[in-house]
């Protein structure tokens, strides 16, 4: 695992070598074992490394036998070891053993075709002098980051985080009113944006191509998606082919030559994965496990699969003060990120760190194989709409939703409004109303004038609409999977991973998201996945033999700590820092609206517990922005976030 930067120029002229190796520093969490820089006229490429294979012949940039290609790149191609014979055969000469040289020969051998040849994750960036053409290509779902955006020279400048751009004295940083709109809606902002004019996120299974001969910037383009069949299987018969996959993506993920690991949070997914990867190590997996106080803590139901697969099992327990926490956001991911799970995904990182560099994760086995509730929940919508004649949800059912009370405090079974709302709306509008994390209408009142006239029309929940619109013809299951692997799981899920593991130079590998098990996944009917108002019935069903009863069928957890409470009794912390010069100053929020918003939670009248974390991230942001120190905020230790 590694970070990468660089600066490309269409003509032949000098690079800033000082710029190149600035922005190369601001990566060094994401490779502490060593850097590397390739300058010719009109390129440099930089790279920070974490050593995981062939540690003595892989450093980087690499290049190919007469150097006119060289590469940067960061992430693992597990497949690398089938490739190479293909590619030995056809007269290509290796002389290492790491899968960055692979990269090289497949792009002399297939070009832009190689990238579907990758089953890894990846963020590489490829120069050809001969062709006069870079290449910078992002894996098939996501798992690796890549930013990149224009000087007002032209130069194309890239880099695997913000923090690396933020090196780049002339790149435009104005906030981007629609990228705001979106993480208030989202919880994150979805590629392609970032929240600056002048930065772009490289979406997933996407590559750019840069070229000494066209002075026209070339769009992204895409090299692969999910299949639209849908396998005709038998339960038996994919509960044994699922198997099959995970047992091939866990061995590929297993090889490493520095200590490797896994994260076990006693759920579904992560047991899986040590179930699957503890019988194949000759010696005891490490597991690691970050517990809280209270009801939620997992800890428990991981020393179950620990103590049933002999593991060396690692746990810790934390308490998180989110109001704090809010504040080491931006620093972590360079912009405003919601996901308040990343707070402790850093721990268990930190946790694991300190005796493995690679850890193995379950991340990706909702979105695979049909785990949310939303999912549920949506498939029920979608049998109702088909029963209600689309005028009667709209003059009907739309109205009694706007007159029914909005009760948080009250048991499940009476907060009907929400739902009542989203069956009256269409399919993907009702599905995009369960993604939310602040409705519309909400939403806009917390957002100034000045913000709502920039952001002109935009509205979060077209990209939901486009993607439900690409597979109309789909089950209604699989138009839900569909959207959450190209928009939640990049954009949230695996952004989360990317960093809280970077931050303290640790590999993470999720073997279920391998991109082979992915498409089989995807491919399985709904009564597979869903059956008896329960999600992964057909992971259920294939582990039962490996892992206990207690484990597949309890209830599904959140990784986190509840918010509600901490931010009633911390009340006057939270209002200071939303009255404070970072928010004030920005013009961005309505500040009667937001006083307002932190006395309602503060007298239990609703719960803004979501709005107010996600408001608590963006002053973050802005106060990193704008350079104002806090004595409140916890500071970066040697080694990471603790």
């Amino acid at each position: 695992m590694c970070g990468l930067a660089g600066i490309f120029h269409a003509a032949p002229v000098g690079i800033d070598a000082n710029l190149l190796r600035r922005m190369t520093t601001a990566l060094s969490h994401r490779g502490p074992d060593g850097e590397g820089f390739h300058l010719e006229p009109g390129l440099g490429l930089g790279h920070r490394r974490l050593a995981i294979i062939d540690i003595e012949g892989g450093h980087q940039p690499m290049f190919n036998e007469d150097g006119s290609v060289a590469v940067v790149f960061n992430g693992e191609i597990y497949n690398h070891a089938d490739l190479r014979p293909e590619l030995e055969a056809a007269g290509h000469v290796f002389q290492s053993r790491c899968d960055t040289e692979v990269i090289l020969h497949a792009w002399e051998e297939w070009g832009v075709g190689a990238l579907t040849r990758f089953s890894g994750m990846f963020a590489i960036a490829l120069w050809d002098r001969n062709r006069g053409t870079l290449l910078l290509a992002r894996d098939h779902l996501g798992k690796k980051p890549l930013y990149y955006g224009y000087r007002p020279d032209g130069a194309l400048v890239f880099a695997s985080e913000l923090a690396a751009l933020a090196a780049v004295p002339d790149l435009s940083r104005r906030i981007d009113a629609a990228a705001v709109e979106d993480f208030f809606a989202l919880g994150y902002i979805p590629d392609p944006a970032s929240i600056f004019e002048g930065i772009r996120k490289l979406p997933p299974a996407h590559y750019l191509l840069a070229t000494r001969t066209e002075t026209a910037r070339r769009a992204p383009a895409r090299y692969w998606s999910l299949a639209r069949e849908t396998a005709m299987i038998g339960a038996r018969e994919a509960e044994a082919a699922l198997l099959g996959h995970l047992d091939r993506a866990v061995a590929t993920r297993l090889i490493a030559d520095v200590p490797l690991g896994a994260f076990l949070s006693g759920g579904i997914d992560s047991s899986a994965v040590v179930a699957r990867a503890a019988v194949r190590r000759t010696a005891p997996l490490d597991t690691f496990t970050i517990g809280f106080p209270g009801t939620d803590d997992e800890r428990p139901y991981a020393a179950l699969m620990a103590a049933r697969y002999h593991t060396n099992h690692h746990t810790d327990a934390t308490e998180i003060d989110y109001i704090a926490a809010a504040r080491t956001q931006a620093r972590l991911f360079g912009e405003p990120f919601g996901d308040h799970s990343s707070v402790p995904t850093r721990d268990v990182c930190a946790l694991a760190r300190r005796h493995v560099t690679v850890a193995l994760s379950g991340d990706g086995g909702d979105e695979v194989l049909g785990g949310y509730r939303r999912y549920r929940f949506h498939v029920v919508a979608e049998a109702v709409r088909r029963l209600l004649p689309a005028p009667l949800r709209r003059h009907a059912l739309a109205p009694l939703a706007r007159l029914y009370p909005k009760l948080d405090r009250a048991p499940r079974w009476l907060r009907a409004k929400h739902t009542l709302t989203e069956i009256s709306l269409d399919s993907a509008l009702g599905y995009y109303r369960t993604l939310a994390k602040v409705q519309d209408e909400r939403r806009r009142a917390l957002l100034s004038p000045g913000l709502r006239a920039r952001i002109d029309g935009h509205d979060p929940a077209t990209r939901i609409l486009a993607l439900m619109a690409e597979r109309e013809d789909a089950a209604p299951l699989a138009q839900a999977q569909y959207v959450d692997i190209n928009t939640y799981l990049p954009g949230d899920i695996l952004v989360k991973v990317d960093r809280a593991s970077m931050a303290v130079s640790l590999e993470a590998r999720a073997p279920l998201l391998d991109r082979d098990l992915v498409a089989f996944g995807f491919s399985l009917p709904a009564r597979l996945k869903l059956r008896g108002g329960s999600g992964k019935d057909v992971l259920k069903r294939a582990l039962a033999p490996y892992v206990p009863g207690e484990i597949l069928y309890r209830r599904k957890q959140g990784f986190a700590m509840p918010l509600a409470e901490q931010f009633r009794a911390g009340a006057d912390r939270v209002h200071a820092r939303l009255m404070g010069e970072a928010m004030l100053d920005s013009g961005l929020f309505q500040p009667d609206a937001l006083s307002r918003l932190v006395r309602e939670h503060e007298t239990r009248r609703f719960d803004h517990s979501t709005t107010l974390w996600l408001l608590l991230v963006f002053e973050g942001f802005l106060a990193r922005e704008a350079g104002l120190a806090d004595a409140d905020s916890p500071q970066m230790a040697a080694g990471g976030f603790r």
